[in-house]
């Protein structure tokens, strides 16, 4: 379903990049990784037979660099997965100043730079496909969580306009929007075992997302299968936008 196709996943090593990493693979891609964990990302290369840079694509620095890698090692990219992110918990008096702008320049601004940057070269050979990871809590809100929603928000217009700006370039935009996955992030926030039962419970397909079912819709996304799709954001959580 991807063989032949360049892909560079954002945040590769550890949750949802990592189960993306491991299913591209098995499609037949071939894998940029980039991450700030580089013990991880490179025995995660090693497993693969990918290549992985170590970069904080919070850095201004960072998307220059990383298309640059990508037009040396492969003479262009097709796909690019913005998976990074980061969460703090917090309500408009709790949120402080510092968490709020880290959350923008991880969740929005790293992300509009990368696939800026990433444009130019997807245009020189044709089209490509990006694909954000945003979360159902960009469509419906949440308590305790003003930065994430927020930024998860900015990420569902980011991609509608860059569908917009795009399309006619042959450069499909989408986004994946994740509800609870059980992942090291969401038992890192959550209170215990009890806890992820409870959360469980209330989705409407009554489990935990897994990082894989996320991975799916993001390789779907990515391949030619979806070639008519751009500008939509699909939700990936058991039903809970639903209701």
């Amino acid at each position: 379903m991807l063989t032949g196709k360049i892909a560079m996943i954002t945040g590769a090593t550890a949750g949802i990049g990592l189960a993306t990493a491991k299913f591209f693979a098995e499609r037949g891609a071939t894998l940029l990784l980039t991450g700030r964990n580089s013990g991880a990302g490179e025995a995660l290369a090693a497993e693969l037979g990918a290549q992985f840079l170590g970069v904080d694509i919070v850095n201004p620095g960072a998307p220059a660099r990383l298309m640059a890698w990508a037009e040396q090692a492969h003479g262009r990219l097709d796909i690019l997965v913005n998976n990074a992110g980061i969460l703090f918990q917090g309500d408009s008096q709790t949120c402080t100043d510092e968490q709020w702008d880290q959350t923008l320049a991880v969740n929005v601004t790293a992300v509009f730079r990368l696939s800026r940057a990433a444009v130019p070269l997807m245009v020189r050979h044709g089209g490509g496909a990006i694909i954000n990871v945003s979360s159902d809590w960009g469509l419906v809100a949440a308590h305790e969580a003003v930065a994430y929603g927020t930024s998860k928000g900015a990420i569902v217009q980011l991609t509608r306009s860059m569908a917009a700006d795009h399309a006619r370039q042959k450069i499909r935009v989408n986004a994946v929007c994740p509800g609870d996955t059980d992942t090291a992030m969401l038992r890192s926030e959550a209170s215990g075992e009890a806890r992820l039962r409870e959360m469980a419970e209330a989705i409407p397909l009554g489990r935990l997302g897994q990082p894989r079912d996320v991975a799916a819709a993001i390789a779907f996304l990515a391949s030619e299968d979806a070639s008519f799709i751009t500008g939509a954001m699909l939700p990936v959580d058991g039903g809970n936008s639903a209701v």
